[in-house]
């Protein structure tokens, strides 16, 4: 599985970083913890955190394994008996070479051991076969298109391609059933088009990412100006502003919009949903 290394000013934002990346929730996420900042002089934090991450893997539970695990124990129990049959016919045969065994009834059917010992084997699950990205896309394209219908909408899917990182992206009008306040209905249409793709498929490398109606945009430029707006706020009054809670992609917007900001920093407090980002004087 590919792995993902970031840098913050906490591990906890180090760790968002990492997710927005990925693409995935905390809980599908393995993580790998390098380097924690470093106690200062009087309270301030030496260095950066830097973590690395990945999907975890999971196992795609093969369609037919119950059947398949259910015939094994017939096999087996059926390979005991015979075992025992044959064990049986032996101690009374003469020794021999032979490949065949006669059966104690005489006359009866003959049958090779090893021969038979394959035919009552447990069958062995099939070997998974490599997704491609192409793939991905394409079943993330057609559900989302599906999706569209559904909504009684009318719009187009467009998939862009860039290593195992995938961007669909819905263009119509009248779309906002799909956004959502605050793009909450966005980031359900995404999960549900990574459940339809990507598990389904049983991949673990891409990374895809939904917008409809170029709202992402929309918002990456609205939180960038209200993110500079509180900034300037917070370096004229000296006191630090906690934002209301946020999705990671939101997050992460602030923090990359203030990275250069002189008078400012920020860090990310408290467990999702209600994660949210606090901006400091770069003094504090």
């Amino acid at each position: 599985m590919q792995w993902v290394e970031t840098t913050g000013k906490s591990i906890e934002e180090a760790k968002g970083l990492a997710l927005d990346q990925l693409g995935v929730g905390e809980d599908d996420t393995d993580f790998e913890i390098l380097e924690e900042p470093r106690s200062g002089l009087f309270g301030r934090v030496k260095g950066e955190a830097r973590v690395r991450a990945r999907v975890r893997p999971t196992v795609v539970r093969p369609k037919l394994e119950r059947r398949d695990r259910k015939k094994g124990r017939d096999g087996r129990e059926e390979a005991s008996r015979e075992q025992g049959n044959r064990e049986q016919d032996e101690q009374s045969a003469p020794t021999s070479r032979s490949d065949t065994v006669q059966s104690t009834h005489g006359g009866g059917r003959q049958r090779r051991p090893q021969q038979q010992r394959r035919d009552v084997a447990p069958k062995t699950q099939r070997e998974d076969s490599a997704v491609s990205a192409q793939q991905v896309g394409e079943e993330a394209k057609k559900f989302l298109s599906e999706l569209v219908s559904a909504f009684g909408l009318v719009g187009t899917v467009d998939l862009r391609e860039d290593g195992d990182d995938l961007e669909l992206t819905v263009s119509g009008s009248d779309l906002g059933i799909m956004v959502g306040p605050r793009g909450n209905t966005l980031l359900a249409v995404q999960d549900l088009a990574r459940v339809a793709s990507q598990r389904r498929l049983g991949d673990h490398d891409t990374r895809l990412r939904v917008d409809v109606g170029g709202y992402r945009e929309r918002r990456r430029e609205a939180l960038s100006r209200f993110a500079i707006q509180i900034a300037d706020q917070v370096v004229a009054s000296g006191e630090a502003r906690s934002l209301e809670p946020m999705p990671s992609a939101d997050r992460k917007v602030i923090h990359d919009v203030l990275t250069d900001h002189a008078g400012v920093v920020t860090r990310s407090e408290g467990d999702d949903p209600s994660r949210r980002v606090v901006i400091a004087p770069a003094n504090d």
